[in-house]
């Protein structure tokens, strides 16, 4: 079987952009290829952050990774697997600045802080974490890693790096991880259909997966569906929004019997909420039971997880011998 790596930093709650975007499609992998997910925890460290705050979202997010269905035997912690950090470094002396320079993130993630205060900090590792992000691919040899299109450029620079380490020390030891686009939707925020869902623009603009029921239905109620602006004959993004939401909750009959009613123009926003309300709360309810057992029984899960990323750093401590043989750096005592 291929290898696939992915990964997600623990940035709180998990909201239906994050399921529908990429944990969902992870869950499907797994019967497919030998995977590896990840809580990339050190990532997120290139941003201001609380410590406390970081540890407590870090395993609340492998929780809610556990609960929608990712194997306990192919789900990791990359702090808890330090060669990553060492084949950054290894791999920082092949990837040029200028590539660096390129990287758009990079500059977002710096507009994001100087609009907060002109004078925030900007750190190092936001500038060469996506050399770290290479050595999560290429430290498990993943011959494939799940992307949207706004991921290409990093996986890009992944490419290059491992290419350009092949050829410097001649020999083809890095395979060139390809990308593997699959279909996603695009999940809008329900307070304006014109952004993206993200936690980023605050609790009104994304549905926690994990979130009350209540909550839930109240946000769909709530949701944007005309802003008055939209040409005639179109379908407007707020509407065009909660469509995409049935049919990424696979609620297909009702999605297309509420589509013949919009087009014979006799739809009621009403029923459309309240069908996509149903249909997310169908959804998350397993999620969050999962979730509540897990907590209830946390260390022991805890633990479960600390083994299977000791597991996984196996694959992680042969690259690196193998990687200190070839780039002439001393071979460790096993």
């Amino acid at each position: 079987m291929k290898n696939v790596l992915s990964g997600i930093q623990p940035t709180g709650d998990l909201h239906l952009g994050n399921y529908f975007g990429a944990v969902k499609n992870w869950v499907k992998l797994q019967s497919e290829y030998k995977c590896h997910f990840s809580v990339v925890d050190y990532h997120s460290m290139t941003m201001p952050y609380n410590p406390i705050q970081l540890r407590e979202n870090t395993w609340k997010m492998a929780f809610y990774l556990l609960a929608c269905g990712v194997k306990l035997e192919n789900l990791f912690i990359q702090s808890l697997v330090p060669e990553h950090l060492e084949l950054a470094w290894v791999l920082g002396s092949t990837a040029s600045y200028g590539e660096l320079t390129r990287m758009t993130q990079f500059k977002d993630k710096t507009d994001q802080l100087k609009e907060s205060d002109k004078d925030a900090f900007v750190s190092v590792g936001l500038f060469s974490y996506p050399v770290l992000q290479a050595a999560d691919i290429l430290i498990y040899h993943a011959e494939y890693v799940p992307v949207g299109k706004d991921q290409e450029q990093h996986l890009e620079l992944s490419r290059n790096i491992a290419q350009r380490f092949n050829n410097q020390f001649g020999k083809e030891y890095f395979v060139q991880p390809e990308p593997l686009f699959t279909e996603t939707p695009k999940i809008l925020s329900p307070a304006d259909p014109t952004r993206k869902m993200s936690k980023s623009l605050g609790e009104k603009h994304y549905i926690n997966l994990f979130g009350e029921e209540d909550r839930v239905r109240k946000q769909i109620k709530s949701a944007v569906t005309d802003t008055g602006d939209t040409p005639e004959g179109e379908m407007s993004a707020g509407v065009g929004n909660l469509f995409e939401l049935l049919r990424a909750c696979e609620q297909m009959e009702a999605h297309d019997s509420l589509m013949d009613d919009y087009k014979a123009g006799a739809l009621r926003y009403s029923d459309l909420k309240e069908a996509v309300a149903n249909a997310i709360v169908d959804l998350i309810n397993p999620f969050k039971e999962r979730y509540e057992a897990i907590l209830a029984d946390k260390k022991a899960v805890k633990g479960q997880i600390q083994e299977s990323s000791a597991a996984i750093r196996q694959i992680a401590r042969q690259t690196m011998r193998e990687v200190r043989e070839i780039t002439g750096l001393p071979t460790l005592r096993s």
